[in-house]
């Protein structure tokens, strides 16, 4: 175990681990330091793998490296970011660069990234300072639960999210991407599903559109939890069924609108899913693209049968707007 700088580790720090493998560790502490660490921690299996039994007992004595508490294979880079660094929706950003790697070269391993709290402190009050009501549409305003908040505009629609550590505040160019098309496509009454929901923002903002029936899924059983909670703040979202589920695996509920902000990687095989349980003329609304995988979610989308009807950007991020065709389009 190495650590690349000093930390010090104080009671307002949040820490995000990247399980790698050891070829892709610098890559890796470099995208955590771009992203504002303030230091790394590397834990590399190929650091023991050549260590003999020598004097690395705690008080000199004999011990074997095989004793010594260490990863066998991989390895896994920490970073501690402090409170003025909003982990939660960094998170989608640092999957995103961490996946590309293999288009350099690099193995990234599983790429999985997990984050917790380091200190006793209750992480949600440390990061409440940092989150504020935001006006993401013309329509629809993300309000954090403790705010006070006083609509600007008639037609001014709230959210109210308490979020967490899922992800989509609202704030991060993939929600918002989404939240736009959604009020380009809503007319009303429509069937949604809501693919990796996160935060459940996505699924509130459909409701308040006016979509009928809303269906939301998430692999992550934090993010399931979080949605839950955060429908109970905003009473006309009452209706929406969350439940835990890999993507549209098993899932026999036809729609008019299928909605998906996540990673590339994984909307790919998320499109055949969509289309066929798309209605004909039905939208999906995909985001969480960066700008060098848009033309292949594009390419993919048109393979599937789906026409794309719009694409949005904001910064280096994507979001996509499809259709099923009628059999004579």
């Amino acid at each position: 175990m190495r650590l690349d700088k000093k930390v010090d580790i104080i009671m307002e720090w949040t820490q995000v681990t990247v399980t790698t493998e050891s070829e892709s560790v610098e890559a890796v502490s470099f995208i955590l330091n771009d992203l504002g660490a303030s230091g790394v921690k590397i834990e590399d299996s190929k650091d023991f793998a050549n260590l003999k039994p020598g004097k690395y007992g705690p008080h000199g004595e004999i011990t074997d490296p095989d004793d010594i508490p260490h990863l066998k294979v991989g390895a896994a880079v920490t970073a501690y970011y402090p409170q003025s660094v909003f982990v939660p929706e960094i998170l989608p950003t640092i999957k995103q660069r961490v996946a590309k790697l293999a288009s350099f070269g690099l193995n990234p391993g599983t790429g999985e990234v997990t984050s917790s709290a380091v200190s006793d402190e209750n992480w949600a009050t440390a990061w409440k300072k940092y989150y504020h009501p935001v006006r993401v549409t013309r329509h629809l305003t993300v309000v954090p639960s403790w705010e006070e908040y006083q609509p600007q505009q008639r037609d001014e629609q709230l959210i109210y999210l308490d979020p967490g550590m899922a992800f989509g505040t609202g704030t991060h160019p993939t929600t918002r991407l989404m939240l736009q098309a959604l009020e380009m496509v809503v007319r009303g009454n429509e069937t949604l599903l809501d693919v990796g929901t996160g935060s459940g923002v996505l699924s509130i903002a459909a409701k308040l559109l006016g979509v009928g029936n809303v269906y939301a899924y998430d692999v992550d059983d934090v993010a399931v939890r979080s949605a839950l909670e955060n429908i109970k703040l905003n009473p006309i979202a009452k209706s929406i069924r969350i439940t835990p589920n890999d993507l549209l695996k098993g899932v026999t509920q036809s729609a008019d609108i299928i909605v998906a902000n996540i990673l590339a990687e994984i909307i790919v095989p998320l499109i055949p899913q969509a289309y066929e349980r798309l209605n004909v003329g039905g939208h999906f609304l995909c985001s969480g693209i960066i700008a060098d995988k848009a033309d292949l979610i594009i390419e993919k989308l048109q393979k599937q049968g789906f026409r794309i009807q719009e694409t949005l950007k904001i910064d280096d991020w994507y979001g996509i707007i499809a259709y099923k065709p009628l059999p004579d389009e």
